[in-house]
């Protein structure tokens, strides 16, 4: 099996799943899920973890989880090993209960709050255990929108502060904006990451590949570092088009967004977003861009040289 890529530093944010081995249950009782709450209750006192959001499911779970000290591995061996072993000894069983490795995926949370906290809360209806998530027990929905008393362990302000200043305010600010989505079919933003690691627009990837995956040595089976290593980014191509394109800004700047969606790997919306425009404006520049190298060659013999430097540099890493 593959290794995963695990980016760790201060103030990093996770979306993380651990699912049963052979997708089998991994809480089967009332007693399974309090003893995983209490997990993460020691999760946040010993090793600093932060809890924003959480739901169990039978056979697995998702957290939103900030890591205020950059040590995800060993957050995640306390929580996943210490309810291994209560596991096999209440059930006299030996051998992995979750599947692999858990899987993260760092998170932009100025970006992916919102979304991801009503994409965890939904999870009891998507699954039909329940018709409203206020139903189920087993989520941190029941304490965002105030039908119990909250944990001193979960971190709730965070998202709710999205939703207003008063927190009865927020609160039924939440709620609309988790009803919204039920009984409608809707896209997970789990659907955006880049190389099964990365949920953000271009500008996270980009500093996080030039601050965090820079100087990683590309290792075979760590499929995901080989592939953000092997893509351009924005930063380099604002740079080196800058470095040809010196006294004509426009024209730059469609040069830019043609070789943007050309070689970053980024989805339209957010090199439209970085640019200013919308999708639609981005094929267009792109697409006239293309027309004019088939017809002048001084731009095609100028756009040959910026992507051989692009070329270049990306060997470099």
């Amino acid at each position: 099996m593959s290794r995963p890529l695990r980016i760790n530093y201060p103030g990093a944010f996770y979306h993380i799943t651990s699912r049963g081995n052979e997708r089998k249950p991994v809480f089967k009782s009332k007693k399974d899920r309090e003893k995983f709450l209490e997990y993460l209750e020691s999760a946040t006192l010993r090793y600093d973890a932060v809890i924003h959001v959480y739901c169990l499911l039978d056979n697995h779970y998702h957290l939103l989880l900030e890591t205020p000290s950059g040590n995800l591995p060993q957050i995640m061996r306390h929580i996943n090993g210490a309810y291994t072993t209560y596991f096999n000894v209440k059930r006299e069983r030996s051998g992995h209960l979750f599947q692999g490795r858990y899987k993260s995926i760092l998170v932009d949370i100025d970006e992916y709050a919102k979304e991801l906290s009503r994409y965890i809360h939904l999870n009891p209806v998507r699954a039909k255990i329940v018709e409203n998530p206020e139903e189920y027990k087993w989520s941190s929905y029941q304490d965002y929108i105030g039908l119990r008393r909250t944990p001193e362990w979960l971190a709730k302000n965070l998202i709710l502060g999205y939703f207003g200043n008063k927190i009865s305010v927020a609160q039924k600010g939440y709620e609309k904006f988790i009803d919204s989505l039920i009984d409608k079919k809707y896209d997970s933003p789990l659907n955006e990451t880049v190389s099964s690691t990365l949920l953000g627009p271009a500008d996270f990837i980009d500093y996080i590949k030039e601050y965090f995956l820079k100087d990683k040595k590309i290792v075979s089976d760590i499929p995901a570092l080989k592939e953000l290593s092997e893509k351009v980014s924005i930063k380099d191509i604002l740079k080196k088009t800058d470095q040809i394109f010196q006294k004509d800004a426009g024209l730059a700047r469609s040069v830019k967004i043609y070789l943007c969606q050309r070689y970053t790997g980024y989805k339209l919306k957010d090199i439209g977003a970085f640019f200013g425009i919308g999708e639609s404006g981005v094929s267009q520049a792109s697409r006239r861009i293309a027309q004019r190298i088939d017809k002048d060659k001084a731009l095609r013999k100028k756009i040959n040289k910026i992507e051989q430097k692009l070329y270049v540099s990306r060997m470099k890493t």
